[in-house]
């Protein structure tokens, strides 16, 4: 798996309402490097609230899950939290519905390799162990919250661009990528021309989606995205099924505009 740790990345920030068409498209500037800019440092700092926040989950306590978390995490995190506390069913972050998954508990993830963006607000990381996993982390009033992860490789990593930018219309098509999952998941007749390869997860998904129906939305917040070495974009983002599925994903979007998922994690909340 090529390691580049110190690459070029591009956030692209979206934010739309729950299902909604997305903000004025544009072409989003490429940062310069910024003094105030996320170091090592204090990413390996934030990746260390992991073990905090799998502490919260193991005793419940729902205050300091929705303190250490933000965006989709928190969404999930607080739902999910209020749930098993009150004996509703429903998955911590990382874990399936199914109750016998061996998925790795926050606290276990580590080896990580950080993803620098530009801006100061937040950055990504590649757990490398005990499986791979994407973590977002967000600045949000002066501290460090999760705001997406573990979200599980299902595909092999993709080598993060160290010199290289992407193409202007590329940029703007990761722009649409959330909103393209959000039209392809409610289109049982296949007509919108979204497109995802064989054996890729969000046929599944589609498939139950479509099934039941399902009511399909844009997590509100940023959508952000990493430049790759080949000119494509990681685009990380979030979808709520029905109120009480979600799925956080990282997908990858080519300049020829063809998606294909990295990463996912589907969660219930109850």
């Amino acid at each position: 798996m090529p390691r580049r740790p110190f690459a070029l990345l591009l956030g692209l920030c979206l934010v739309t309402a729950c299902g909604s068409a997305p903000a004025a498209q544009g072409t989003p500037a490429v940062a310069s490097p910024s003094p105030g800019r996320a170091d090592t440092v204090a990413a390996e700092a934030a990746f260390g609230l992991l073990g905090q926040l799998d502490e919260a989950w193991r005793t419940l306590d729902c205050a300091a899950v929705e303190h250490f978390t933000t965006w989709a995490e928190n969404v999930l995190g607080g739902r999910a939290c209020e749930a098993t506390r009150n004996d509703r069913p429903a998955s911590p972050p990382g874990r399936p519905p199914s109750s016998d998954s061996k998925a790795p508990d926050l606290g276990e993830y580590s080896a990580p390799e950080f993803f620098l963006p530009a801006e100061d607000d937040w950055f990504a990381a590649l757990a490398t162990k005990p499986s791979p996993a994407y973590f977002v982390f967000v600045r949000e009033d002066g501290s460090w919250r999760l705001a997406a992860g573990p979200i599980p490789l299902v595909d092999e990593a993709p080598s993060l661009a160290s010199d290289v930018t992407p193409a202007p219309q590329t940029a703007v098509k990761a722009r649409l990528v959330p909103q393209r999952h959000v039209t392809y998941l409610t289109d049982p007749a296949g007509v919108s021309g979204v497109r995802f390869p064989s054996g890729d997860p969000v046929r599944d998904l589609f498939s139950a989606t479509t099934e039941k129906q399902a009511d399909v939305k844009l997590v509100p917040g940023p959508t952000r995205a990493l430049a790759l070495a080949d000119g494509a974009m990681l685009v990380f983002h979030a979808l709520e099924i029905d109120a009480s599925d979600h799925a956080v994903l990282a997908t990858r979007i080519t300049p020829g505009n063809k998606l294909s998922t990295v990463a996912i994690r589907q969660t219930s909340v109850g």
